[in-house]
């Protein structure tokens, strides 16, 4: 008789998802740009960062809720947007928003989602009903197109679908450049499209590149030229500024404006200054640029420029729950996961992505514990030692 598998960290579940998806697929998800660098490095600098634990503080009950924009959320962790997760299981996006409702935690759905976001919003409380238990507030992820009217009728679908925030992803003008996708390229099954962009009853689904996939593989300056000036308004816009973006957007919607993508400390206060609700620091999961630094060594000094000014979201490489609490020391609100939601969702759908999120609170709170830390509010720099700093640009 076969034995269920019954996996104890995040790394079991990846490997478990890997033996479900097929190659191009965990390519896809997996995949950074260029060398891989920052990929690596994302997860590897928090063996860089030690927590100092305090003894004899009564741990007998730790509390792991937050809240954030009035909402009163189990964990200090949220689902980050990922594109397409109706190719890691048949329900997808579905399957992901009811164990994020289930377990009472933030959920951002990603524009390039393969259920359209009134579907996920409405089907993910199916399973609350008959404990009364109310879904937290979602969240919606963008980018904005060279063609704004095409953005803001989005906008608009979300607003009225119910969602709280708009999360404008401002670190794609142009798409890194991902040799593992550009060498497998994946593809569309016929059954699957692209829900929030491609009309019911399409026909010409997304089974060849995208334009901005098109001009990644561009290999002359002159195939880029010609692809943005016939496809330039179906494309990420590489035209928004500090002086436009957040006003128009405050002009279209009264959702919450939250800027994904910022690792300048200067960029940071930017972002308070025009206005933006939250932030997030991440560099995309390392699919972007590869020479950059690690979401982990920035956050500090992003911390200490917004200095609780708006709440302070994060991402990049947490694959443990001491991963989480590292970052809430050095000044997170909230911390997203993104790759180890995807592998629960191969591993096992909804039920792999609650094992998923399980293991996490497991960790945090007995990180929690250990550290002798009995809230949220508690954890700060006290709590942390970086390793001297020339050890952090050893080779990782």
């Amino acid at each position: 008789m076969d034995v269920r598998p019954d996996p104890l960290t995040l790394t079991e579940i990846e490997q478990l998802a890997q033996r479900h998806l097929p190659r191009s697929t965990y390519d896809y998800y997996a995949c950074g740009a260029d060398d891989e660098t920052v990929l690596r490095r994302n997860t590897l600098i928090y063996s860089r960062v030690h927590l100092i634990p305090r003894v004899l503080r009564n741990v007998s009950a730790v509390d792991t809720t937050i809240s954030l924009f009035g909402a009163q959320y189990a964990l200090p962790v949220g689902i980050a947007p990922s594109a397409m997760q109706r190719l890691a299981s048949s329900l997808g996006e579905i399957d992901t928003a009811r164990a994020a409702a289930k377990l009472n935690v933030n959920m951002t759905l990603s524009s390039q989602s393969t259920t359209s976001l009134e579907d996920v919003c409405s089907k993910r409380e199916s399973n609350l009903a008959r404990t009364n238990q109310k879904a937290p507030p979602m969240w919606f992820q963008l980018y904005l197109t060279q063609d704004m009217d095409r953005s803001i009728s989005l906008i608009k679908r979300a607003e009225a679908a119910g969602y709280e925030a708009l999360v404008l992803t401002v670190d794609t003008p142009v798409l890194g450049n991902r040799l593992n996708e550009r060498k497998v390229p994946l593809a569309l099954p016929s059954n699957l499209r692209l829900a929030n962009i491609e009309p019911a009853g399409t026909k010409d689904k997304i089974r060849k590149p995208t334009f901005n996939r098109a001009l990644m593989d561009a290999r002359t300056a002159q195939q880029a030229q010609d692809i943005m000036k016939t496809e330039g308004a179906s494309m990420h816009s590489s035209s928004l500024t500090w002086t436009s973006t957040i006003s128009a957007l405050k002009e279209a919607t009264r959702m919450k404006i939250i800027l994904k993508g910022i690792m300048c400390a200067a960029d940071a206060e930017l972002a308070v200054q025009h206005g933006a609700d939250a932030i997030v620091v991440s560099n995309h999961g390392g699919r972007q640029l590869d020479c950059t630094a690690s979401s982990l060594e920035v956050l500090p000094e992003i911390a200490a420029v917004v200095r609780k000014r708006i709440p302070l979201i994060f991402d990049g490489g947490v694959r443990r729950g001491s991963d989480v609490v590292k970052a809430l020391c050095f000044g997170a609100d909230l911390v997203l996961i993104g790759r180890p939601v995807l592998w629960g969702l191969a591993f096992d759908g909804q039920k792999g992505v609650e094992t998923t999120l399980h293991i996490l609170e497991r960790e945090i709170s007995r990180t929690m514990a250990l550290i002798g830390a009995t809230s949220v509010d508690q954890l700060g720099p006290g709590f942390i030692r970086r390793a001297e700093e020339k050890a952090l640009f050893v080779r990782l």
